[in-house]
């Protein structure tokens, strides 16, 4: 059974649905998000935290579209463009300002729907995240291991649970461990290659309204970031775990190619 693993990934796309921060117009949103410090923020999380893992994935098999704005200001588009060159992974996809958030989000994946394969991994991925640099890999075999489920509805969800929320400022780093449930990061949804939705169809939170779920624990698999730009502020529900200081570097290190002190150096530098 072959698996398309395709994600979608939106980079300030102006548009007045999706979001936790709402906006009453176009003008008012674009406003919003092009603001030339947040750009810089967004860029610097996108390009420093989100992508490391995305390069390193040891399953190159995959598709992360990245949605934004025909009129992003340069030079965030014209280094889009040249990221999607130089990463073939990366599809860039400039979308038009809409209304219905969801017939966006659809626009910019249709395609890159491969009609051929046996079914779709979908995925979403906040552009300042992380996901192992195994997900990929992970995500196609364990599917192999719960595919009947698959099979009885064409709808399954498989979430991997562990994680570290990150809070990042000029101020330093804190890190904590936890595991929680269907985060949106690292879960992955699959659907028929003909099935008209993607993994923003669904609220990730109440997932389990739409179809059966698989949660794996371990290991490692995500970092969630919290700083003053994110759309959702905190940790939301879960539990947390130990490690010292020094395992958390490490495994920042080897699951996901991030170094603390190259993060805290480049946050101290951003503009307020």
């Amino acid at each position: 059974m072959r698996v398309q693993m395709l994600g979608l990934c939106r980079f300030s796309y102006v548009g007045l649905r999706g979001y936790q921060t709402r906006h009453d117009s176009y003008d008012e949103r674009r406003a919003y998000l092009y603001e030339p410090g947040r750009l810089a923020r967004r860029w610097f999380w996108f390009t420093q935290v989100a992508l490391p893992a995305w390069q390193a994935q040891s399953d190159a098999d995959f598709t992360l579209v990245v949605m934004t704005g025909p009129d992003l200001p340069e030079p965030y588009l014209s280094r889009l463009q040249q990221l999607c060159e130089q990463m073939p992974q990366l599809r860039l996809e400039l979308v038009p300002p809409m209304e219905r958030h969801l017939q966006a989000c659809h626009a910019a994946i249709a395609p890159h729907l491969d009609r051929s394969a046996d079914v779709i991994g979908h995925f979403r991925h906040d552009d300042d995240d992380a996901v192992a640099v195994d997900y990929i890999d992970r995500t196609r075999r364990d599917f192999r291991k719960v595919k009947g489920l698959w099979k009885a509805e064409g709808r399954l969800s498989l979430d991997y649970s562990r994680g570290l929320m990150m809070r990042l400022d000029g101020q330093g780093m804190q890190v904590t461990p936890r595991l929680c449930h269907n985060m949106g990061v690292a879960l992955t949804v699959f659907l028929r290659p003909d099935a008209p939705e993607t993994a923003l169809h669904f609220d990730h939170s109440k997932i389990g309204m739409w179809m059966p779920g698989v949660a794996v624990t371990k290991p490692l698999m995500f970092v969630r970031s919290i700083h003053g730009d994110s759309d959702s502020g905190d940790m939301g529900p879960g539990q947390g775990w130990q490690m010292t200081p020094e395992q958390i570097d490490r495994q920042l290190w080897q699951r996901f190619r991030l170094r603390r002190d190259g993060l805290e150096q480049a946050a101290r530098a951003l503009p307020g």
